[in-house]
């Protein structure tokens, strides 16, 4: 465990190098589809799901596909490999990190679609279906199929070049390469501005789920709201309102959590949890499953938005897209919260000693000298 969390300590090393072999590995992908080989994951004929409405790339296929990924995959390699070796200046710095901030972004929010999203909603419950089998008599493998899996590896790429982008930024800026803070650091960034604006984020992460388990519910309820009482009856005996009761259910728990980032109890273990009260919360334990819903919602949020330009929203069904249509707003809002939470917490930085824990934070730490 101490050797992982050294390891990732030193992430503003490595990310850049991380993200070159990713991208040299996917590169060699995109060469082998290029040229006939099985396995291209976009568009239609390869991808069993893809639809012009939700996929970016459903009209794209090997002969076209394969020679792009394989050159941005050989530019990506030797561009990481250049970030992490400190190296470009002026116009050719920018250029480099302007090249990673467009791929971070085009391979963790915009190519993936809602599938994302549903693996991860799906994920606690694949340990118990690989005994019960999955409902509706589907197998765990058909929840995983390639095309599927190869979306999960491309926001995994997208993170690995937000992390060298990051770490590119504060080597340009001459800042702290492991906390971002330097002699003029912005005010934004302070705990009281952070605690201030971080307020307004969870305002927003929370409501966009309510307004979207509100719908649910009631379908489940029986009560037809922004869908035409045809369309449920249709589908009352389908499963598909209980399924959404779950996910409704899940949205509500996902804005409790969201609110924790406010709050003490998001900080510091509450009395309740007896075997930890009074101890801090773990930066991680808040802020990894706040960042994995923050990458799944935004993708989501942008299909449901090309699929209401592609089809069009009817009134009488405002329901079943509506709400998804702020998903973008409620990720984004998420991720502020998120960097909000880190910013007021993150105390003073082992490497460049600027900084210092504010909030309950400190007063558990206070708490625990006393009783030492």
């Amino acid at each position: 465990m101490k050797r992982s969390s050294a390891a990732w300590l030193r992430w503003p090393v490595w990310s850049g190098y991380a993200a070159a072999m990713w991208s040299l590995v996917y590169g060699c992908l995109g060469l082998y589809w290029a040229v006939g080989g099985s396995g291209f994951p976009f568009g239609r004929g390869y991808d069993p799901e893809a639809d012009d409405a939700f996929s970016l790339l459903a009209g794209t296929n090997p002969g076209v596909g394969g020679p792009i990924i394989a050159g941005l995959g050989l530019a990506g390699a030797v561009i990481g490999v250049l970030m992490a070796r400190g190296h470009g200046r002026g116009v050719f710095a920018k250029l480099m990190l302007g090249f990673a901030g467009v791929v971070a972004v085009t391979l963790a929010l915009v190519i993936p679609d809602f599938r994302v999203l549903m693996l991860l909603t799906r994920v606690p419950f694949i340990p118990i279906w690989a005994f019960t089998g999955v409902p509706g008599g589907f197998t765990v493998a058909d929840l995983v199929p390639w095309p599927r899996i190869n979306l999960v590896v491309i926001v995994l790429g997208g993170l690995l070049w937000a992390l060298a982008a990051l770490a590119y930024s504060r080597r340009v800026k001459q800042v702290c390469l492991h906390c971002g803070r330097g002699t003029h650091s912005g005010q934004w960034t302070s705990p009281e501005a952070a605690r201030r604006w971080g307020r307004w984020a969870v305002a927003v992460a929370v409501a966009v789920p309510l307004l979207y388990a509100v719908t649910r519910i009631a379908w489940a309820m029986g009560i037809p709201l922004g869908i035409p009482q045809s369309f449920y009856d249709e589908n009352v005996d389908s499963g598909m309102f209980i399924g959404g009761l779950a996910i409704a259910l899940m949205a509500i728990g996902g804005a409790v959590l969201t609110i924790g980032l406010i709050q003490r109890w998001g900080e510091v273990y509450p009395r309740w949890i007896w075997f930890k009260k009074g101890k801090r919360v773990p930066l991680a334990l808040a802020m990894v499953p706040a960042a994995l819903v923050t990458v799944s919602i935004i993708p989501a949020g942008i299909m449901e938005v090309r699929m209401a330009f592609s089809r069009g929203i009817d009134p009488q069904d405002w329901g079943m897209l509506g709400p998804g249509l702020l998903w973008p707003l409620w990720g984004v809002a998420l991720g502020a919260a998120t960097v909000a939470y880190y910013l007021r917490r993150r105390g003073e930085c082992p490497h460049c000693g600027l900084g210092a824990p504010t909030g309950p934070v400190a007063e558990a730490e206070v708490d625990d000298t006393v009783s030492s």
